[in-house]
């Protein structure tokens, strides 16, 4: 970070996905986890009943994307499927105001309750998701795959809304 990056503020806007940011989502996916999920996965997920599909992008009318947030919701209740912002836009705010306007949508949809996974050394969505409210409510050991061939432990997290 530059010294005039320090003063210079992003500008975030969230917004529904569509199926033409599969690839893009895909991408980013891929960048975030050691098990990237291909088009056709989130093609199908985001086709599916029920599912909230929010991108982030730095500024309005870029074509570029900078985040996701995908969640099913059913019965009430949400399942934060994947939330992830791109290792260039980390530290700038984006995933505060994606997933804050990602709860708000879930919401909307008749959620009433959210849940997540997230790998337990995952220390900077850790903070996010205290920052916004969320608890721990499990574990599910040996539940992510990492790139070094390793299994993490996965804190299952949850939080009402509304």
């Amino acid at each position: 970070m530059g010294l005039f990056d320090f003063f210079r503020t992003t500008e975030w806007r969230v917004d529904a996905a569509t199926g033409r940011h599969a690839a893009q989502i895909s991408e980013l996916h891929g960048e975030n986890f050691a098990r990237g999920w291909s088009v056709g996965e989130i093609e199908a997920l985001m086709t599916g009943g029920g599912t909230v599909t929010d991108i982030l992008r730095s500024r309005a009318g870029s074509s570029r994307i900078d985040g996701f947030a995908l969640s099913r919701v059913a019965g009430g209740e949400a399942e934060l499927l994947s939330i992830a912002v791109s290792s260039r836009r980390r530290g700038k705010g984006g995933s505060t105001k994606l997933l804050a306007q990602h709860l708000a949508r879930i919401a909307a949809a008749g959620a009433r309750r959210v849940v997540l996974e997230v790998d337990e050394d995952n220390e900077p969505a850790l903070r996010l998701y205290r920052r916004f409210g969320f608890d721990e409510v499990g574990t599910r050991p040996a539940y992510y795959a990492r790139r070094d061939g390793t299994r993490g432990t996965a804190k299952v997290l949850a939080r009402n809304l509304g």
